[in-house]
């Protein structure tokens, strides 16, 4: 059963988002938050598996509400999902450096909200290692400068594990990792598994950030 807190200030969404989920009989709905403070607090509570988060809350927006529950070490096995209108939000980039495991228009198919929900609480990413390397690329260019490759923040990695951190900064999937690399595939999900795990990255979303953040990869690369 996957533990589902709905934060959103309208309660209308909410409400559509509850009963939606309410009729699915593998998730539980614990809990709406109609504001950022709302949805920590509740968060810390009840420990739900994913928080369908909206970016837009008042008393707290969703950005930071998804920074403090993440930072949470007694809130280290939720996962936020953060809703927003526009593919392009511009706030989505800050949410997945707050620690969000992706990101979900809210016109979403219903079909394919309940497919999103599983795959964050299996502790994945939502979208794609390619769409998110896309979403990251593009605010990643906006900024006003870019940096060397932080040597301090990457030293913990072998050369191997820089190769494959820039892969996965790339969109690059575990199968096309492993074909880039001549490795099998199991080397190269071990490879990222160790990768997530120096880095303290939470998912592969945190991946593609950390791999634009310290210059490792820049806007255009292929």
């Amino acid at each position: 059963m996957i533990r589902v807190l709905v934060a959103d200030d309208q309660a209308l969404v909410r409400g559509g988002f509850t009963v939606l989920l309410d009729n699915d009989p593998g998730i539980e709905v614990v809990g709406e938050a109609s504001t950022g403070q709302q949805a920590v607090d509740l968060v810390a509570r009840h420990h739900p598996d994913v928080v369908l988060m909206d970016i837009r809350m008042p008393d707290m927006d969703g950005i930071e509400a998804t920074r403090r529950i993440t930072e949470d070490p007694s809130c280290e096995s939720t996962r936020v999902l953060v809703l927003t209108t526009f593919d392009l939000d511009e706030y989505v980039f800050e949410a997945l450096r707050a620690g969000a495991s992706g990101f979900l228009l809210k016109d979403t198919q219903p079909t394919e909200l309940l497919n999103a929900i599983q795959v964050v609480a299996e502790g994945e990413s939502l979208l794609s290692p390619r769409i998110t390397s896309k979403l990251v690329a593009d605010f990643a260019s906006r900024a006003e400068r870019s940096r060397a490759v932080d040597d301090d923040a990457l030293g913990v990695l072998t050369d191997r594990e820089r190769e494959v951190l820039a892969s996965v900064g790339r969109g690059l999937s575990n199968a096309e990792i492993a074909e880039e690399l001549f490795v099998s595939m199991a080397t190269a999900k071990t490879h990222v598994s160790r990768v997530l795990t120096k880095l303290h990255a939470r998912d592969r979303a945190q991946l593609v950030v950390i791999a634009y953040e310290t210059g490792l990869i820049t806007p255009g690369t292929s």
